[in-house]
């Protein structure tokens, strides 16, 4: 069968990528979906099984970083159009372990950059490299009711953000010097299904079922701003296909949280959904030491992705919770 179109997508078996595979699967039937994975500790294929066996769907294990294996998939499948999701994403992480970020983020990035290069020749019609990154890139804001916008210097302060600014600039590089079709967005925290428990929403469902603590940084006064995951897929679909080409995009929830009050929302929705009485768990809280080069709040102006393409959340932040909180009681273990 001849597709439409031929997009891989890296890290599709992750958090992020499994919700944009899925809905690109289903919506588009007349596109072949490529789903490039490493299949680290945050993939997981379990996550896609209701489309794994659809007819424009295919599954390759592969590492970014293989420079050679991505200019043959690029060959192979005659790809026409890349949505780079693939990194290591936990800032903790990154803080004990800089290389691997380095090497996935930045390498792996320019691994791909490079063999589109290769594969498409110069010849860019209807071609197009979109690249996620994510809002840490440009720092920290005060408490001044300021926002980052998709004009905000970079100013990145742990690792992790460090080698996703540095991809950024690696994607522009190639339009800016190859002419390469090009789009990089900039999302704020995802959360919702299938996420790996090491991030702060699945943790803390987590521990609040085994009655573990609830670390929270400092005094959990750190802001930042929620994204429920469909909604971000949803955005990236309207982006590739409506996008101007050389722009950038700030995905964000409109949704400003403390820490602290998310914790709460998370302990009020658990308990009642559990059938515990209100307060239940709030002795589980614990606060400890903070986080080296913890920035004290993220805010994402989405305000231009509203206006010229017409994407906007489609929940409310305590109806993505429910979601959510509904979705980790009933796949426990």
């Amino acid at each position: 069968m001849a597709f439409k179109r031929n997009i891989i997508i890296t890290g599709g078996a992750g958090f992020i990528g499994s919700h944009v595979v899925r809905l690109f699967v289903n919506k588009y039937p007349e596109y072949h979906i490529i789903n490039v994975d490493k299949l680290t500790y945050a993939g997981n294929l379990a996550n896609l099984k209701d489309i794994e066996k659809a007819s424009n769907y295919t599954f390759i294990k592969a590492d970014i970083c293989d420079f050679e294996q991505m200019l043959t998939l690029f060959r192979q499948y005659n790809v026409n159009g890349i949505i780079h999701l693939a990194a290591e994403s936990h800032v903790d992480r990154s803080i004990k372990d800089p290389f691997t970020f380095a090497q996935t983020n930045v390498m792996g990035t320019l691994s791909l950059l490079q063999a589109a290069k290769q594969a498409w020749n110069g010849d860019y019609e209807g071609k197009l490299f979109y690249h996620i990154s994510t809002d840490e890139v440009y720092g920290a804001l005060e408490f001044d009711g300021t926002y980052f916008t998709e004009t905000t210097k970079y100013n990145p302060h742990s690792p992790y953000s460090a080698s996703k600014a540095s991809s950024d600039h690696f994607v522009r590089a190639f339009h800016d010097t190859y002419g390469m079709p090009i789009i990089v967005t900039n999302c704020s925290n995802n959360y919702g299904p299938y996420q790996f428990p090491e991030k702060l929403i699945p943790l803390f469902i987590n521990n609040i079922l085994q009655g573990k603590p609830l670390p929270v940084y400092g005094k959990g006064e750190n802001v930042r701003d929620w994204l429920y995951v469909e909604d971000h897929a949803r955005a990236i679909d309207v982006i590739f296909h409506k996008g101007k080409i050389a722009d950038t995009y700030n995905i964000g929830g409109f949704n400003e949280w403390k820490n602290i009050d998310l914790i709460k929302i998370i302990i009020r929705t658990v308990d009642r959904l559990l059938g515990n009485p209100e307060g239940t768990s709030d002795k589980l809280i614990t606060y400890v030491t903070d986080r080296a080069g913890h920035d004290l709040r993220y805010a994402i102006d989405s305000s231009k992705l509203k206006s010229e393409l017409g994407w906007e959340p489609s929940l409310q932040f305590e109806e993505g919770i429910e979601e959510t909180v509904l979705w980790y009681l009933s796949n426990r273990g």
